[in-house]
């Protein structure tokens, strides 16, 4: 099967075309390679219709061609749409000052969010990076629940997870090699899942 990875969207004009309702459609259909006409059976949409929304999304990068084969004297061609697509934060927010960033309390939930938001864009554009030359993306991801009785707990806490990734940082901090980014955030827990929107 052709390999689906992630894709991010960096820019308003294809982000707002991916999701469209129609392409919405066809991109979430998409998790096989699929040419205009079988779209068109599975949709129950007529298939020119399904052919002109493919040829955007194409032309957006949206899609790519997963195979091309010869069928009763005309060339079809199947497409096939990334596993998820990632919205770049940054589309929907001021330009930030990276000195007001760096100057804010680490216990703000805004320095939270404007890290959270680099961290996604950041590592999709890797993603992206690494599956077009045909390489694993080495990342860690590191989750557990605690709990606090006190706000006093919760200071005890950060400072002590500080210590430990400042310990760990000068442990590994070698002249040379693959540097990496190491970010620790805490937040509440919801107490129930968050509903899907559609």
């Amino acid at each position: 099967m052709t390999a689906r990875p992630s894709a991010l969207l960096d820019d308003l004009d294809t982000a707002l075309l991916a999701l469209a309702p129609i392409r919405r459609r066809i991109l979430a259909a998409l998790t096989e390679p699929a040419s205009a006409a079988g779209l068109a059976e599975q949709l129950g949409m007529p298939r020119q219709k399904i052919g002109y929304h493919l040829n955007a999304l194409e032309a957006a990068g949206l899609v790519k061609l997963a195979e091309e084969r010869r069928r009763r004297g005309f060339t079809e061609r199947l497409f096939v749409a990334a596993q998820n697509y990632v919205l770049d934060p940054a589309l929907m927010q001021a330009p930030v000052d990276p000195a007001a960033v760096e100057a804010q309390d680490r216990h703000a939930a805004d320095h939270l969010i404007s890290t959270a938001s680099t961290l996604v864009r950041d590592v999709a554009r890797m993603r992206q990076d690494a599956a077009a030359e045909g390489s694993r993306l080495l990342t860690l991801t590191v989750e557990a629940d605690v709990t606090f009785t006190a706000p006093a707990d919760f200071d005890a806490f950060t400072e002590e997870v500080s210590a430990a990734v400042a310990a760990l940082a000068r442990k590994y901090a070698a002249p040379s090699g693959r540097r990496y980014r190491l970010t620790a955030v805490a937040h509440p827990a919801l107490t129930k899942a968050a509903p899907a929107r559609n």
